[in-house]
């Protein structure tokens, strides 16, 4: 009787773990953004629909004066807000009323009957287009400034091209510029520089097992996620020395502005929409041709340890873009995301952006 006394106890035990893993997670996330003080505040974390469709929203200022700036979040199909928990540094709403848009069936807006077919560049630029408009309404404006993150500049840039009126300036961090050779071969490049260094045989075999050599000296990868991951290992990846666990995974499932419920759904999303039409519309581009000018100022902002959207071709692009203005600004010291990595480097970029598209 002893001896299956302590197997039950032994066997009640092991299965609390998981409820007890459950329970603290969930008092770890309650779902509230932060907040401020001050009659001209706002903090709003809400979905609407735009187009037939949900899309969310994260709207953080200090001051609601301040002009708009609408961050379209990475990916596609990766919401951003979930990082401004993880490096609290970051100041942005100081100058802007900042509006992280998860857009249709992401992040918050995900729902499990989301119609993935609908997830297309002409939707998501129709979306784009309302949600400005909304914003210029709202906040009694005539022009927004619009931000693009890494996979989200597919979008803010043609946004920024079909609709100029609607914005003081395009702004690209972390941009994309080409799905081509040069892409991956300054990738390559770069990892294997490192792996070498550090004498890293294991990588260095991954890395030539994950990629074809083509003709001339250019690479092509061979998948994605593999080189990627790759390219976290490098340093070069989302957060500076990180892995993808720790730069990415880790915000996601620590933040305090999702629910344990609104985080699973975050990763569903994010799966969901690497099989879309969007994915697809977003293969064989090269933004130098597709692009090659625009009738409102270019800003682009790139880490100087940024091999996933490398720094020389986004510097490549700003230098050859028609614009009215243009400025590339290489953060020192970081990757992928130099708003969260380097906040206040980024937001004085981002202050400098906004004086002299307004008051210049």
């Amino acid at each position: 009787m002893r001896k299956k006394g302590k197997m039950m106890i032994a066997v009640l035990c092991v299965l609390a773990v998981p409820v007890v893993i459950l329970a603290v997670w969930a008092i770890m996330s309650p779902g509230r953004i932060r907040t401020y003080e001050g009659e001209k505040s706002l903090s709003e974390k809400f979905v609407m629909d735009i187009n037939g469709a949900p899309n969310g929203f994260f709207i953080n200022s200090k001051d609601t004066d301040n002009p708009v700036l609408l961050l379209v979040s990475s990916g596609p199909g990766t919401d951003d807000y979930v990082f401004t928990d993880k490096y609290k540094d970051m100041n942005l709403e100081d100058d802007f009323t900042v509006v992280y848009w998860d857009y249709r069936w992401m992040g918050i807006a995900y729902k499990s009957n989301a119609d993935s077919d609908s997830i297309n560049i002409d939707n998501l630029l129709s979306d784009a287009n309302a949600v400005t408009e909304y914003l210029k309404e709202r906040f009694h404006k005539d022009k927004i400034f619009i931000m693009g993150f890494s996979g989200g500049t597919h979008i803010a840039l043609r946004a920024a091209a079909e609709h100029p009126e609607n914005y003081y300036a395009y702004i690209g961090m972390a941009q994309c510029v080409t799905d081509s050779g040069e892409n991956d071969t300054l990738m390559y490049d770069f990892m294997k520089s490192v792996f070498e260094e550090r004498g890293d045989r294991k990588s260095l075999k991954k890395l030539e097992d994950s990629v074809i050599h083509l003709d001339g000296g250019n690479i092509k990868c061979k998948d994605w996620f593999v080189y990627v991951n790759l390219l976290h290992d490098a340093g070069g990846g989302t957060i500076k020395d990180k892995s993808e666990f720790e730069g990415i995974t880790w915000p996601i499932l620590t933040c305090k502005c999702y629910t344990v419920t609104e985080k699973i759904n975050y990763v569903r999303g994010m799966k969901m929409y690497r099989n879309t039409p969007l994915a697809k519309e977003t293969d064989g581009f090269d933004y130098r041709e597709l692009i090659p000018g625009l009738e409102v100022p270019a800003f682009f902002i790139s880490g100087e340890y940024d091999y996933n959207c490398p720094w020389d071709l986004v510097r490549d692009y700003c230098e050859k873009i028609d614009a009215p203005d243009k400025e590339f600004y290489l953060i020192t010291g970081s990757a992928h995301s130099p708003l969260w990595e380097k906040p206040s480097d980024t937001c004085k970029a981002l202050r400098e952006i906004k004086e002299r598209t307004i008051n210049g």
